[in-house]
Order: structure tokens, then sequence, then C-alpha cells
């Protein structure tokens, strides 16, 4: 194989590719990345970690010799980086080596055998849509801070797609670590009806949302079965990934959005959020919480710390219901304020132990809900 490819999109393409490559690994291939040459004067370059594969095309300056190589992907990638800007990169395989020759820069690079790198078998994909790529940012965005870290209960450790009807044909996308849920709906795409429940898994969420911000402009073409999804930007030519999907079943969350909360607060989430930040400041790992006062027209925030004294701030609000105290974790409330980009968001309250919903008002795409903590 010997392509010459200029720096900038070798780098570009790289940088896509290579963060799905763990750090360590104990299978040696699997720290490489797949470079093809075809006689066309495309070179596709692939990582997998055996759950998700990324594969992006780009046009070479000329290939001399068609052929595929597989060699380090972080080692490559550092090189390219460190190249200088405007140079052709020359990539070059033979005898178990590959040399990169750019400017006066020469780099002798250990290889592995193409037929030893791992592809994900995708295997029929039946459901087939088009999302624009802000539209699929903007739901990753508003739910993924919810998706749980807990090994245990595996199958929260990713956003859950599904489509249904409500007033009319909706997809969902929802997360939830047991604390808080983050729900995001829009509008079914043509094409998405019959489509499995799925669990995208967290680390294809964030690669897709890394490659989505290069593509803003685009639509995303998503094609899944009840085991694998792959997503592709940039059409022909552009980067397709493929995952793995959780092989779990989503709890129920409906039954956690209450339907009957009497009590409305409605506040600056700015000025909240703020507020919030600022009484946390005394707050230890073991007191995270943070006591919500609630009385006409004002909240009083405040925590307080065995260790680090007390503190408390009013701020104003629109309330009109009976005086309460409810307690929260101040960093939950904090993600979930961050995620509202108005000038009021509303907090539908019952009491102290019951599970209040937040969001910026009843049209809204993106719903949450908070679990209190005794305070």
């Amino acid at each position: 194989m010997k392509a010459t490819i200029e720096r900038a999109n070798l780098l570009r393409c790289l940088s896509h590719v290579q963060s799905v490559v763990e750090r360590r690994n104990t299978i040696p291939i699997l720290s490489n990345v797949l470079i093809e040459a075809s006689a066309d004067g495309l070179v596709k370059i692939m990582a997998t970690d055996l759950d998700l594969q990324v594969v992006e095309s780009l046009k070479a300056a000329s290939v001399e010799d068609a052929g595929s190589i597989t060699v380090s992907a972080h080692l490559l990638f550092d090189i390219a980086r460190k190249l200088p800007d405007g140079t052709q990169v020359s990539l070059e395989a033979a005898d178990n080596r590959m040399v990169v020759k750019a400017g006066r820069s020469r780099f002798q690079l250990p290889t592995l055998p193409r037929d030893d790198f791992p592809v994900i078998v995708e295997g029929d994909l039946p459901t087939s849509f088009e999302i624009p790529a802000a539209t699929l940012a903007e739901l990753i965005d508003r739910t993924r801070f919810a998706i749980s870290t807990e090994e245990t209960r595996y199958y929260l450790n990713g956003i859950f797609l599904h489509v249904a009807d409500d007033d009319k044909p909706v997809l969902k996308a929802a997360a939830t670590d047991g604390h808080r849920l983050a729900r995001f709906t829009i509008d079914r795409p043509d094409g998405a009806e019959g489509m499995p429940d799925v669990i995208v898994p967290r680390k294809a969420v964030a690669e897709l949302r890394k490659l989505l911000e290069e593509a803003m402009d685009g639509n995303v073409q998503v094609d899944l079965s009840p085991s694998k999804i792959r997503f592709t930007l940039g059409g022909e030519g552009g980067v397709v990934l493929t995952s793995k999907l959780i092989d779990g079943t989503f709890p129920d969350y409906s039954r956690v959005i209450p339907t009957g909360n009497d009590k409305l607060l409605k506040v600056d989430p700015k000025s909240f959020f703020a507020g919030v930040d600022r009484v946390a400041t005394i707050a230890t790992e073991k007191t995270r919480a943070v006591k919500m006062g609630l009385d006409t027209d004002k909240v009083t925030l405040s925590v307080t710390s065995p260790d680090n004294g007390n503190a408390a701030e009013e701020v104003p609000a629109d309330y009109k219901s009976d005086a309460m105290e409810i307690g929260f974790n101040a960093n939950y409330l904090k993600d979930i304020l961050s995620q509202i980009d108005s000038d009021t968001v509303e907090l539908h309250l019952a009491d102290a132990g019951a599970p209040t919903l937040i969001r910026k008002d009843d049209a809204s795409p993106a719903l949450y809900v908070l679990m209190p903590m005794r305070v």
C-alpha cells in the first residue's frame, strides 16, 4: 500500500476515529487503526473497540499502490498532529512496517496484518430514518447527563430510544440513574414507525456527539436493528459510526413522571442556578443536599454542613401555594437547571418525599424528574 494524503485531512480523520481506541488494550490489534487505500483514490480509516466502530473515508492526493494495513492509532495521530501544516503525508506499507514521510521527517512504525482486524458485522438493519444533526445533538445534550454510571444496572448505562403515539407519533429519548430522569421528545421521523426499543451505550453517545459537532448543517442517517445501530454523517464519503446496543430492558420510566403535582414554582433558571451553586460551596460529599424553603414569591436556599457551617440565600420566584420545604442533591439540580435556556423554569412539586417535575413550560420537548433528598 502506498498513498499520499494532505496532512489536514489525515489529522481530521484520525481525530475522529482514534478516540474510539482504548489507551490500554490486552488485544494488540485493537490499539491499531485499519487504513485501506483503493485505486480510485479513496482512503478508508477504521477503528473499533469490539462494541463500537467508526469508519471515515477521505480523498487522497494520490494512491500509488492499493492495499490495506493496520498501525497504532494514537502513534499515527500524534505524528500527524506534530507535522507542519500544509505538508503532504506519504504512507507506505512494506515488510511489516509502515513508513510515514512528510517534508524532511521520516517514521517507521510497526504494523499488524489487516486480516487480524475485527469488523463489527452489522447484519440486517431494518429500521431506517433521517434526523437533522442539530436535532440529534440537542436530543443527546438534553438527556445524556442523566445516564447512570453504575455498572450493576447496566441497562441504565445509555440513552433509551423508543417511538410512541401521544397526541401525534413521536420519538422519545430518555436517560435515568434512579435519582433523576431526563426525557426529550421529537416528532417521529419518517421510517421510524415500528422501530424496536433500543438503548444506545454511553460511549457510543459520547463519540456520536463529538462527530456531530462538525456536521451540524446536514442530516444523519440512522439504521438500526434490535442489537445494532448505525449513524451515517455527511453522506457518501462521510463518517459511519456503528455500535452494539445494550442488551437489556429499560424500566418503564413513565411511571415515575408525576402527573398530579399541584404546587407550581416559577423561577429564573440562571439566578436559581447561581444561588444553588453559591450555597452549595460549603456542602461536603456527605451533605450534598440543598434545602429549598418555598414561601409566597420567594425560595430560601440553605445548606448546613457539620464541618463548614451553614449558608442561605433568598431567590425571588413566582409561588402561590402552601409553604413547604424540600431537599435536593445540589449537583443534580444544577445539571437540570443548566439545560433550561429560557427566562423561567417550572418546578411542579407535591411534597417533600415525592419526585418533582421540572421543565421550561408545558410545550417544551425536554422534561426532567428529580427525586428529593432528606434534609
